[in-house]
């Protein structure tokens, strides 16, 4: 017998996705959020078609749109001299290629629709300030726990051989700086990546807020489990460091600013489910760096096919098959986003080849190695 209800741990992206796509199945779903209130966490977000063409199936795309920005390209650009190594087109293209859009947005956006399609839908209860704990599965129809909780998810102890989070050994540094205080070189109809040797930089306009998001990453060896934490001076000095020998005005970005100090934690590979009543999406599952920007878009793609699993399955069926049919694409996408690292911090001779093959790439190639990305057709 499918699912009759679940109860979801945790009220972000994953977990609000999941009730809209259960209730599209006809699934009730109880959602518990121990914190009080719903904070913005952290800033930018990018969303590619793969998202997208689950937003819209679920209604709430049309919202989304009146706030983001489609950005008219993805670039790569040498840290050194500002110079575009490589550009995938997205805008009208993206919407031609893989029948969505491409597009970036504050997550305090997303998370906002969301919560308001939930809020609209009888089958979805949201429990704010109630932790899982107080959650117990109903007894008059089958029905299952998902922990969408993130990396530090307290579900995952009722899973044998579950994921465990580690610190990845990558600290993000996340600003804004105004749209009016941006220096020309940033493109304002762009998302743009800056390569350097040890360290990477990716900038992209917010509709919402008339600014630009701006998110460093590099190495880092203090693993704190504090997250969006101001940087302290020396963190500060640290990241300036990291930028020796980037173009003068790259470096400007750096002068005067505030940003959080973000320590990058991965999980370990697990089981997602327990066969029986359990099961685990997005972060909760497979938290992954963030170097090829699917994250979010791993748990929407999470959310909306467990409900079909579980929409058409027996519980004891639908999980296991869940695990067997997103394990595949989930290390596929974490093996791409190593290759991107890799890529992005690469010197010496290894940067100097790298910058060559880019610029020896025609738009159309570069958008065909994204094809299996950006134009997956999810289940259901």
């Amino acid at each position: 017998m499918p699912v009759e209800h679940a109860a979801i741990a945790g009220a972000g992206i994953a977990g609000l996705t999941a009730a809209l796509a259960l209730a599209k199945r006809g699934i009730r779903s109880d959602i518990f959020e121990q914190a009080g209130a719903l904070a913005e966490v952290g800033a930018g977000l990018q969303l590619s078609p793969n998202a997208s063409r689950i937003l819209r199936e679920l209604g709430v795309l049309g919202e989304i749109e009146k706030c983001w920005l489609e950005p008219e390209m993805i670039r790569l650009v040498a840290g050194d001299t500002l110079r575009q190594l490589a550009a995938v087109p997205a805008g009208r293209f993206a919407r031609g290629r893989w029948d969505a859009p491409y597009g970036v947005l504050h997550r305090a956006t997303l998370q906002r629709v969301l919560l308001d399609a939930v809020r609209a839908n009888p089958l979805c209860q949201l429990h704010l300030g109630t932790p899982i704990e107080s959650a117990g599965l109903p007894s008059n129809g089958p029905g299952v726990l998902i922990g969408a909780d993130g990396v530090w998810s307290k579900t995952r102890a009722a899973i044998d051989g579950s994921p465990s989070p580690r610190f990845s050994g990558n600290i993000a540094y996340r600003f804004t700086i105004t749209a009016a205080a941006a220096p020309d070189f940033l493109d304002r109809n762009s998302v743009s990546a800056f390569l350097g040797g040890s360290v990477h930089l990716v900038c992209y306009p917010l509709k919402e807020t008339a600014s630009f998001n701006l998110v460093a990453i590099t190495s880092g060896n203090e693993n704190t489990e504090r997250w969006d934490s101001g940087a302290a001076s020396h963190q500060l000095e640290t990241l300036r460091s990291r930028f020796r020998g980037w173009h003068p005005e790259a470096l400007s970005l750096l002068r005067n600013i505030e940003p959080t100090y973000w320590p990058l934690y991965e999980v370990s590979e697990g089981s997602w489910q327990n066969g029986r009543d359990r099961v685990l999406i997005g972060d909760a599952a497979h938290a992954m760096m963030p170097f090829a920007a699917q994250g979010a878009a791993m748990a929407i793609e999470d959310a909306y096919e467990l409900a079909y699993f579980l929409g058409s399955n027996p519980i004891e069926r639908a999980l296991p098959r869940f695990e067997a049919h997103r394990g595949p694409r989930i290390a596929k996408i974490r093996k791409r986003g190593a290759f991107n690292r890799f890529a992005y911090h690469a010197g010496g001779p290894i940067r100097i080849g790298r910058d060559i093959v880019l610029s020896m790439k025609p738009p159309q190639s570069l958008a065909a190695d994204l094809d299996w990305i950006y134009g997956y057709r999810p289940l259901g």
